[in-house]
């Protein structure tokens, strides 16, 4: 028998936790927040296609680019030719519509999540955490049966039809919500925002603002935006789990998105991130408040019985830790790197960092005839968009694909061999601007790599007294 004082489990103890967990995963809950959250990601993902289309990005973005920044790995993703980029956006607007409505929902969900994630992987300068927030919903949308209610399958095949699912297809979507705000949180408890930049810099410029107008470019403004921003991540997810305080939760989430959404260019997070924050409220709740037709009746609806066998209950909770793992651990890869993460950028994306910094660059590229030591500075006006040209000396990984793209291009051009060196000076939150990559290192012999580049200089300005 085990001593239940031993400090040391069992792999029998062991066993049991994992499948007392197991068991949990699989009690059933209200399908109803999961079929609202669904219904309103295919209006998102159909609102910013049209946003695409309205604004002509794509012709921008995807078609008359001569360059595209690729991410880490993902080289070989190209765009489309010709004008078959706007058949690839209209293919997203029919997956998110079919998704919406729940039609043919296990085959359009995923080819949606597909569709979109390579738009996304087509230009990293276009990188936004609400873009990458997006492919990931779309992914476990993708996974978990949100079509068995109000959907058109379930016209088509009322068999299908459940008024409940697993509970790990609710806990995955609301501990990934929950991720991006705590972490937004963490994120901000560092000295430039407790300081109050770059937020007092965004704040100035919006002195002909609605309300907040008048006093945006006080220090009282960029106290209590800066600080009730902090608070808010850090707390809004337990006070919407907490029943005393979620109404009051529920209506700090609409003023901080609807404000974000009016003083910043963020395009759909905002809305995005109100829809997923429905998703920590009671899963019963369109039930209680009878939206979408859901009856208040059925506010304690009948489980479904689910046949699985206990091998895939056990390969799916497998599962389940493995990717919440990863999305806990991966956003504090930074710490891995040397240095100040919003001056490297090592270990910057992808960690919902969001909103932290105000970088300007300056960045002149000077190419090098070896032979003849013939200096010329490149125009890279030339070659990028205007968006491109005020990224390109922020990201150093962007000025080593620059290079090898300027490499190719003077190739072409006659020049048997060439050299390529960067000066670009940076400020970052307002600091006085210093040189962030070794202007004698020749990029064209620079690799792309995960591990810390230590050409990279340190920051070494202060931040400018206030």
């Amino acid at each position: 028998m085990t001593d239940p004082t031993d400090p040391n489990p069992t792999k029998q103890e062991e066993l049991s936790r994992l499948g007392r967990l197991r068991q949990r995963l699989f009690q059933p809950v209200d399908i109803a927040s999961i079929v609202v959250f669904r219904m309103l990601f295919g209006a998102i993902m159909m609102w910013e296609v049209w946003r695409y289309f309205e604004n002509d990005w794509i012709r921008k973005y995807y078609i008359v680019r001569k360059v595209h920044f690729k991410y880490f790995g993902f080289d070989w993703v190209q765009s489309w030719p010709g004008d078959w980029m706007y058949v690839h956006f209209l293919a997203v607007a029919v997956f998110a519509f079919c998704v919406m409505t729940g039609l043919f929902y296990r085959v359009t969900s995923w080819l949606l999540f597909l569709s979109f994630s390579y738009w996304y992987l087509l230009d990293e300068t276009r990188y936004l955490n609400h873009l990458y927030l997006t492919a990931l919903l779309a992914f476990l949308l993708a996974i978990i049966p949100a079509h068995r209610a109000k959907s058109l399958d379930v016209r088509r095949k009322p068999e299908l039809a459940s008024p409940t699912i697993p509970a790990w297809c609710l806990w995955i979507v609301q501990i990934q919500v929950a991720i991006v705000y705590f972490y937004a949180g963490i994120a901000k408890i560092n000295a430039d925002w407790l300081r109050g930049e770059p937020l007092r810099q965004w704040l100035a410029n919006r002195s002909d603002y609605p309300l907040i107008g008048s006093w945006s470019d006080t220090e009282l403004a960029v106290g209590f935006f800066g600080y009730c921003g902090l608070l808010f991540d850090l707390l809004v997810v337990p006070a919407l789990l907490w029943r005393r305080t979620r109404v009051c939760a529920l209506l700090a989430a609409i003023f901080f998105n609807v404000s974000n959404k009016m003083m910043f260019n963020i395009g759909i997070f905002p809305v995005l991130m109100l829809g997923a924050t429905l998703l920590l409220l009671p899963p019963d709740w369109p039930r209680k408040v009878g939206l979408f037709f859901f009856p208040q009746k059925d506010s304690k609806p009948k489980p479904r019985s689910y046949s699985i066998s206990p091998q895939l209950k056990t390969f799916t909770t497998l599962l389940f830790l493995a990717y919440l793992s990863f999305q806990l651990l991966f956003p504090f890869r930074h710490w891995l790197y040397p240095g100040n993460v919003n001056w490297t950028e090592e270990g910057h994306r992808f960690s919902w960092r969001m909103k932290l910094r105000q970088k300007r660059a300056a960045a002149t590229f000077i190419a090098t005839n070896p032979k003849t030591n013939e200096n010329w500075v490149i125009d890279h006006t030339e070659y990028l968009s205007f968006k491109q040209s005020s990224m390109v000396g922020r990201w150093p990984d962007m000025c080593i694909q620059f290079a090898h793209f300027m490499e190719k291009e003077l190739r072409k051009e006659g020049h048997e061999d060439v050299e390529i060196r960067v000066k670009t000076m940076v400020s970052l939150n307002g600091r006085e601007p210093e040189l962030l990559i070794d202007p004698e290192l020749d990029l064209t012999q620079v690799q792309r790599t995960l591990k810390h580049q230590d050409w990279l200089l340190p920051m070494t300005k202060p931040l400018l007294p206030e």
